[in-house]
């Protein structure tokens, strides 16, 4: 079992250099990725939150990237036009559209399958406990993400800045 001392070391590790570090290789990846399939990184994400959220209106996908509206249509016709995504008439609202998947199995399963394979393989060193210990971490960090985010632009909507005191501290 590891002395307090070392787990404080691994855990300033982690946030001070290691999530950072990975978090730039993740980013780069999907530029990699956005760039091989022909769109922006910005439309690539835009279509990844699609196929992780389900269909969604144009202001949905907007309020959840941050995105203005305006900005959402030029992504949504570049999808659109690349054959990624399709629009349909929202059957409750005329006016408003959905946002549908074109493909039923997008290029992208071509492209990140082989890192995919790769991470499965290197999931294998793992023992179930470990492997328990990573699913929760990459949850709740994806959930603590998510949290920021949304602090984040509230604090920039409201033209307020960060101070160190309301930093999260881990």
């Amino acid at each position: 079992m590891p002395s307090i001392l070392k787990k404080r070391e691994l855990a300033k590790e982690i946030v001070e250099k290691l999530a950072r570090r990975h978090s730039t290789a993740v980013v780069l990846f999907h530029h990699a990725i956005a760039e091989r399939m022909g769109v922006g990184p910005t439309d690539y994400k835009c279509l990844d939150l699609l196929r992780e959220r389900g269909h969604m209106t144009g202001s949905e996908l907007a309020a959840v990237t941050g995105l203005t509206t305006g900005a959402i249509t030029g992504v949504v016709a570049r999808l659109e036009r690349a054959g990624y995504l399709r629009r349909e008439p929202d059957p409750h609202d005329g006016r408003r559209q959905i946002l549908h998947l074109a493909l039923k199995q997008s290029p992208i399963h071509e492209v990140i399958g082989p890192l995919r394979k790769d991470v499965a393989v290197m999931l294998k060193d793992f023992d179930a406990q470990q492997l328990i210990g990573i699913t929760q971490f990459m949850n709740r960090s994806t959930d603590l993400i998510y949290r920021h985010i949304a602090l984040l632009r509230a604090q920039t909507l409201s033209g307020r800045q960060t101070t160190n005191e309301e930093s999260v501290q881990i």
